[in-house]
């Protein structure tokens, strides 16, 4: 019975280090260079772009270039799987030595091979245990990271499994897919009962909504659970914590609950919400303006649903001019001055009642979104252990 439910093509398991050198491209920091600088998601979600920032503006004298197909580290929280492949569009960004780089030997390990690695739980385990030190700081060191087992057939195998894991995912968001159509639709209905219910002139922004934060000034020692904003009306979401010592912010916003958030950088994309209890209390960065409804003129759960709306975001498309990275930002005095059709606070809180009939809907689609959420986690357990 040793053998129940192992596959008989279980994979050899060998050390990262035994597969890819610690390679780190160091750069003296120059003052009035512009650096591309690099983040690694949580949860194996992959590298990502952040802020650009001057040589003058940060305090590190060395920065370490990176390359496709490197994997890169996240030494602080690899223990939450903040470990990620570069992509070509990343090629050229930097990080901070807190970002130790390693590069594959192509000859054994395929970097996509890798990449699918980086978001299996057992991956994120292994990383977690390696982390454990005994200065409490629960940084992964780079010697620590290199003795990870990883699974790793021959060359070819790793191409074939990609091919068919790629497949798979590509299923998984067609379904998605539809399941954002159907709550589109139920979008279309919020947009058409808001524009029948409208009073009769448009109503300024500022005449419903006050700019209203909590500003926090960042202490170097402490920590700040952050809060991220989806584009498109898809709503909030946690983001790992920032050390004060790790930001160049001198203060962040904290949210509360029934906040209004405007993404200046992508406001004019749709990332927009309404902060409810879960994210009260967790931070933004000053990029993130907190407004609060004023009392009679607006209702939360209104502004809620219609902040997910595309015409909500069409409506700030137009206050920013520009394209693409030189897109003008969404400022709150800009924002406050647009008027929008808008029912009496009366009909909102009628309209918002209405909408919460769509709830069950939303939370169906939702619902959906997890079991596709789950089945990705279930394909890559069958992957690594050769059974895809």
């Amino acid at each position: 019975g040793l053998f129940v439910g192992m596959s008989a093509r279980e994979f050899p398991e060998v050390p990262i280090g035994a597969v890819a050198r610690l390679n780190q491209r160091a750069e003296t920091t120059e003052l009035n260079k512009t650096y591309r600088q690099i983040g690694v998601k949580l949860w194996g979600a992959g590298a990502y772009e952040r802020e650009k920032v001057q040589g003058a503006q940060t305090k590190y004298k060395t920065l370490f270039l990176m390359e496709e197909g490197d994997i890169v580290v996240n030494k602080i929280w690899a223990r939450n799987g903040s470990v990620a492949v570069v992509t070509k569009e990343l090629a050229g960004s930097y990080g901070s030595n807190e970002f130790p780089t390693f590069t594959p030997d192509r000859s054994q390990l395929d970097p996509q091979w890798f990449h699918w690695i980086t978001k299996a739980r057992f991956f994120w385990e292994r990383c977690d245990e390696q982390s454990r030190g005994t200065s409490g700081q629960n940084r992964i060191k780079p010697e620590k990271f290199r003795k990870i087992l990883i699974p790793l057939p021959p060359l070819s195998e790793q191409r074939r499994i990609v091919g068919r894991l790629e497949h798979l995912a590509s299923k998984i968001e067609e379904a998605r897919g539809l399941s954002l159509k159907s709550s589109q639709e139920a979008n279309a209905l919020v947009v058409s009962a808001h524009l029948k219910f409208s009073q009769d002139s448009p109503t300024r922004v500022g005449d419903f909504l006050r700019l209203d934060e909590d500003k926090v000034p960042v202490v170097a020692s402490e920590n700040y659970p952050q809060v991220g904003i989806y584009s498109f009306g898809r709503g909030l979401f946690a983001r790992e914590s920032t050390e004060g010592s790790q930001t160049t912010y001198k203060a962040f916003n904290r949210l509360f609950n029934g906040a209004f958030v405007l993404s200046q950088v992508k406001g004019w994309e749709g990332a927009v919400a309404v902060c409810d209890p879960n994210f009260a209390g967790r931070f933004v960065s000053p990029e993130y303006r907190t407004f609060c409804c004023i009392e009679g003129k607006a209702v939360p759960a209104y502004l809620d649903a219609l902040a997910t709306t595309s015409w909500f975001h069409s409506q700030l498309k137009g206050l920013t001019r520009g394209a693409g990275a030189r897109r003008e930002r969404v400022r709150p005095e800009l924002f406050l001055d647009l008027e929008l059709p808008m029912p009496t606070a009366e009909e909102q809180k009628r309209l918002a009642a209405g909408f919460e009939r769509l709830q069950p809907l939303k939370q169906l689609q939702a619902g959906a979104r997890a079991e596709l959420d789950a089945l990705l986690p279930s394909i890559l357990d069958k992957a690594f252990r050769g059974e895809l």
